[in-house]
C-alpha cells in the first residue's frame, strides 16, 4: 500500500480503483448478527464454489436483519435470504451463470404474498432512506480500497482546503444535532471546541451504546469504520485537535476488529499520522475498550475510563469542552454523528439541512425490535411517523396480535401509546409525549406485554447499573422498582401511584447525571398512558397481559383439550396430568407459570386467568 503525499494523490487512487472495479459480485452480509445466524459458513461455501472467479463481498449489516443470512448480487440488486451453506453451488450455476431467479430464496410478504426480486422493491427497504447504512453492501470494513473507491476521505481532502471556522459553519448550517441522545447542535460544540484556549485538544467518538436492543453504532463501526475515522479527522482538523479516541465497549469484538484494521490501514495510505495528504495537518486515532458499564455513556464517566479511573459522573461545570479528557478542552460526539460529517462535507449543508424537519436534520438509524415482523437496522428521514416505521417497513405486529406501545430511547425513553401512532420521529414530537430519541433504540409491543413489568424490567436494568455515587440515584430507583414489584405481585396499594410520580420527580431533579435524572421516565410514561394497568393489578390482582406470574393462573379448557399430550411433554415441573385423547388438568401447586404449555398448545387450550 503507497502512502498519499498530496491531495491529487487520492483522487489518482480513487480514479485507478474506479477503473478496476467489477461491477458483478456478491455481497455477503457478515455483521454479528449474520455470523450469528450462519454468515461465516455460507462465506466459506460460496469461496469454495467460486475458487475466487467471482468476487464474493464480505460486508457489515445490510440491515435487514430478519432474513439473515442474506445476500445482494450485484449489479441487479437481486436479494436472497435465510441462506444455508448447501445453497451457495445452486446461486452460482443458476442466478450468476444462467441468469435465472431462485424463488424460493427471495422475500415473500407475509401479508399479501407477493415475492419480491430486487432489494430496493422490498418494503423494508422502500420507505427508508440509507445515506450511511446504504454503502455497507458495497464495502468491505476490512478493505480500505472499497471506501477510496466509493470517493472516501475526499471529503477529508476538501476540509485540508478549507478554513477550520468555515467547516464549523458548514456542520451548524447543516443542522446536524448528535444522535447520542441529547440531540445538541453539533457545529455549536465543535465551535465552542475551537474557542478553547491551549495547544492540546482531543476529540472523542463514544460508542459505548448500552441501551438493551440497541445496535446502530456497532453495525456502523462493523460495516463503514472508514466513515467514522473521515469524519474524526474532520472534526479534529475544525476544533484543533491532533488526537482522537474511540470509546467502545468489549462486548463489540467484530467492530473493534474491524476498526482496528481500519486504522491501521489508514495510517499505512498516510490518512492517519504526521503532514496527512501533505497538508501538514497532525491526527491519531487509539481506540479505549470499555468494560460494559451502561453509565460510561455519560461522557464524563467514559473520560474517566479512558483515564484508567472509576468511570462516575462528575459535577458540571466545567464542561469537557472546556476540561475533559487529561484536563484538556475534548469534544464529544457519537458514532452515527461522526459517520454523517463526511456526507455533509460531499453533498453540502444545504442538501442535508432539507432533509427532515424545521429543527430535527437529516436521517436517524433505528434498531427496530420487538413484536415486529422486520426488525433490523432502519435509517429513515426525521419526521417519519412511528405508524410508518412499524407497520409500513417493520411489516406490522407479530402473530396477528395488535400494537400497544412503542418504548424509544432505552432506558432513558419512555412507552408511547397506540393512539400516538401517528407522532412524527423528531427530538421535539418525542419529548412532548414523554419519550426521547436516544441513541436510536425502537421496541415495540403487542397487547401481551405487561406495561407494570416493562417499567419494572427497565428500573432493574438501571438499578444495576447505577454507579451509586449520588443517593437519588443510588437509592431513589431502588425505592422505585421496590413499589412497582409490589404492584406486580399484588402487594401494591393505590397510594403508590402517588409515591410513585413525587418520587420519581424527585429522582429526576436531584440526580447528578442523565442516568439517574432519565431513570423514571419508563415509570412515568407508563403510569401516565397505561395506569389502569397499575389500577387492575393493585384493585384486582390481576395482570391483564397475563405476565406478572404472581397473578396469574394456568388452567386447561376440558372443551377445547383434544388430550393430544404436547402441554404434557414440554412442562418442566410434571404440573400437567391426563392421558392421551382425554383432558387434561394443571396441578397448580406444582405449576412455576413458565407458559411453555400456553406456547405450545395449538387448540388454544390453555388459558391464562
Amino acid at each position: 500500500m503507497k502512502k498519499l503525499n498530496t491531495f491529487e494523490g487520492l483522487t489518482v487512487l480513487q480514479e485507478k480503483l474506479s477503473k478496476k472495479r467489477n461491477d458483478r459480485f456478491i455481497s455477503l452480509t457478515s455483521g454479528t448478527c449474520g455470523q450469528a445466524r450462519g454468515s461465516l459458513k455460507l462465506e466459506k461455501a460460496f469461496k469454495k464454489v467460486t475458487k475466487g472467479k467471482i468476487d464474493i463481498k464480505i460486508t457489515g449489516c445490510h440491515g435487514f436483519c430478519e432474513a439473515e443470512p442474506n445476500i445482494i448480487i450485484f449489479p441487479e440488486g437481486i436479494f436472497y435470504q435465510h441462506l444455508k451453506p448447501k445453497d451457495a453451488e445452486e446461486i452460482i450455476e443458476k442466478t450468476i451463470i444462467l441468469g435465472k431467479i431462485i424463488d424460493r430464496h427471495l422475500y415473500k410478504d407475509p401479508e399479501s404474498g407477493e415475492v419480491y426480486t430486487y432489494q430496493k422493491d422490498i418494503p423494508f427497504y422502500k420507505k427508508q432512506m440509507r445515506l450511511l447504512l446504504g454503502d455497507n453492501p458495497f464495502i468491505d470494513p476490512a478493505n480500505i480500497d472499497d471506501y477510496v473507491e466509493k470517493g472516501g476521505y475526499q471529503s477529508l481532502s476538501a476540509t485540508l482546503k478549507m478554513k477550520p471556522d468555515e467547516i464549523i459553519k458548514a456542520i451548524k448550517s447543516s443542522g446536524l444535532r448528535g444522535r447520542g441522545g441529547a440531540g445538541f447542535p453539533t457545529g455549536a460544540k465543535w465551535e465552542m471546541a475551537r474557542k478553547q484556549k491551549g495547544e492540546k485538544k482531543y476529540i472523542i467518538c463514544n460508542a459505548d451504546e448500552g441501551d438493551p436492543g440497541a445496535y446502530m453504532d456497532r453495525s456502523l463501526l462493523e460495516g463503514n469504520p472508514h466513515s467514522v475515522i473521515e469524519g474524526m479527522l474532520i472534526g479534529g482538523y475544525a476544533i484543533g485537535a491532533q488526537e482522537g479516541w474511540v470509546y467502545v465497549r468489549n462486548e463489540y469484538p467484530l467492530a473493534i476488529k474491524n476498526l482496528t484494521i481500519a486504522i491501521e490501514q489508514s495510517k499505512e495510505l498516510g490518512l492517519l499520522g504526521e503532514d496527512i495528504l501533505g497538508s501538514g495537518f497532525i491526527f491519531d486515532i487509539k481506540i479505549a475498550r470499555g468494560a460494559g458499564a451502561f453509565v460510561c455513556g455519560e461522557e464524563t464517566a467514559l473520560m474517566f475510563s479512558i483515564e484508567g479511573k472509576r468511570g462516575v459522573p462528575k459535577q458540571r461545570p466545567p464542561y469537557p469542552v472546556e476540561k475533559g479528557l487529561f484536563g484538556k478542552p475534548t469534544n464529544i460526539n457519537n458514532v452515527e454523528t461522526w459517520a454523517n460529517v463526511p456526507k455533509i462535507i460531499e453533498k453540502g449543508a444545504e442538501w442535508f439541512s432539507k432533509i427532515g424537519t424545521g429543527t430535527s436534520k437529516g436521517t436517524k438509524i433505528f434498531s427496530l425490535v420487538g413484536k415486529v415482523k422486520n426488525t433490523g437496522l432502519v435509517e429513515v428521514p426525521m419526521g417519519i411517523t412511528l405508524k410508518e416505521v412499524i407497520f409500513d417497513i417493520g411489516g406490522g405486529m407479530l402473530n396477528g396480535k395488535g400494537f400497544k406501545a412503542v418504548q424509544t430511547g432505552g432506558p432513558s425513553g419512555g412507552c408511547i401509546p397506540e393512539k400516538l401512532i401517528d407522532l412524527a420521529v423528531d427530538y421535539e414530537s418525542l419529548a412532548e409525549v414523554g419519550s426521547i430519541m436516544g441513541s436510536g433504540g425502537m421496541i415495540v409491543m403487542d397487547e401481551g406485554t405487561c406495561m407494570v413489568d416493562v417499567a419494572k424490567y427497565f428500573l432493574n436494568f438501571l438499578q444495576d447499573e447505577s454507579c451509586g455515587k449520588c443517593l437519588s440515584c443510588r437509592k431513589g430507583i431502588q425505592k422505585l422498582l421496590e413499589i412497582v414489584t409490589d404492584i406486580a405481585e399484588g402487594k401494591g396499594k393505590e397510594e403508590d401511584i402517588e409515591t410513585l410520580e413525587e418520587l420519581s420527580q424527585v429522582v429526576n431533579d436531584t440526580s447528578l447525571c442523565g442516568l439517574g435524572q432519565t431513570a423514571p421516565n419508563p415509570v412515568l410514561s407508563t403510569l401516565k398512558y397505561f395506569k389502569d394497568e397499575y389500577l387492575t393489578h393493585i384493585r384486582n390482582k390481576k395482570c391483564p397481559a397475563g405476565v406478572c406470574k404472581t397473578l396469574i393462573k394456568y388452567t386447561i379448557d376440558a372443551e377445547k383439550c383434544t388430550g393430544c399430550t404436547a402441554c404434557l411433554k414440554v412442562c418442566p415441573q410434571d404440573a400437567i396430568k391426563g392421558e392421551k385423547e382425554k383432558p387434561h388438568s394443571v396441578i397448580e401447586d406444582k405449576c412455576i407459570k413458565c407458559g411453555m404449555c400456553f406456547d405450545i398448545c395449538q387448540y388454544d387450550a390453555v388459558l391464562i386467568t
